[in-house]
């Protein structure tokens, strides 16, 4: 499979190692950019930032949390400048959507847009909204989040950019209680700060373990360590990747000398209850959306000399 400058320039933009770096993994690989990831990695190439695309859209993440604190919904609204993304209208849309996830159960972005409202319906909402402000809006997608017992705590950074909810569960109605809503937002805070996968280990697909390791498997040897040596560093190196992308055995954003789970079980215990981290859901504004190269226009006619 060949391969343009223009792959080498996406490769650099997913991985943030060096353009020939990308080439040498492109060349490798046969053009193939999945394994040409793996290669670097494989190489013990620096990766700075393991994105699958840019974000090309502006717009913002709103995530909220009905009054009761059992329901928590998120919404992500594009439209075409940060100005809009910022401006009252554009905010007040986002948060009439949010309300109108928490009060209804709908599976899809179409079945959103076609949901009633005090205004024909949520499509109506954003045409109108589009008329107003002169600028493209679209809703790309929502996730609703309720609990039971327990709470669901929203959390919004840098106005919009990360949204993020978390359910927690508990034996006991807490949700008047300081301590236990600061463990919440903390956590909360946290996820958006650490961007961790899953919850729990356990939740791990068996596929993408087996994949690290034989990701890890090829650096340790690319390493020069002995195979038989390699065997036994692996188990120690899938805890630290379980470490990396599991959020309750995370060190917590606040305090690390602490995990999350001991977070939990220090308030658990405090108060006498039992405390669980459910699931959470975490949106970064325009992850996966594309965004046109910018610097590297120099840098892909040296490769084409």
């Amino acid at each position: 499979m060949a391969f343009t400058a223009k792959d080498v320039a996406k490769l650099r933009e997913q991985t943030g190692a060096g353009m020939m770096d990308c080439k040498k993994a492109l060349t490798a690989t046969d053009g193939d950019m999945k394994k040409a990831a793996e290669y670097l990695r494989e190489q013990g190439v620096n990766i700075a930032a393991k994105k699958a695309s840019r974000i090309a859209s502006e717009g913002a993440v709103f995530p909220m949390v009905a009054k009761d604190g059992k329901t928590g919904a998120m919404v992500e609204v594009n439209c075409e400048s940060d100005f809009v993304a910022k401006a009252d209208t554009f905010v007040a849309l986002c948060s009439q959507i949010g309300e109108i996830v928490c009060a209804n159960d709908v599976k899809s972005v179409d079945e959103l847009l076609a949901t009633k409202c005090s205004d024909g319906t949520v499509l109506d909402l954003i045409n109108n909204a589009t008329a107003k402000i002169g600028e493209k809006i679209s809703l790309r997608r929502f996730v609703k989040v309720s609990t039971q017992q327990g709470l669901v705590e929203a959390y919004d950074h840098m106005g919009g950019k990360i949204g993020v909810l978390v359910e927690v569960a508990t034996n006991k109605d807490l949700n008047g209680n300081e301590t236990f809503k600061t463990m919440c937002h903390d956590i909360a805070m946290h996820i958006a700060a650490f961007s961790p996968k899953y919850v729990y280990d356990s939740e791990v697909p068996a596929a993408e373990t087996e994949h690290e390791k034989e990701i890890l498997t090829a650096q340790a040897l690319n390493e020069g360590k002995p195979a038989a040596v390699v065997e036994k560093m692996i188990g120690g190196r899938i805890k630290k990747f379980f470490k990396e992308i599991c959020l309750i055995d995370q060190d917590f954003a606040k305090d690390s000398s602490k995990t999350v789970r001991q977070l939990v079980d220090e308030t658990a215990k405090a108060l006498g209850a039992e405390i669980k981290i459910v699931r959470f859901e975490r949106f970064l504004m325009g992850e996966g959306l594309e965004k046109k190269n910018e610097n590297f226009a120099e840098e892909i006619a040296k490769l084409q000399k």
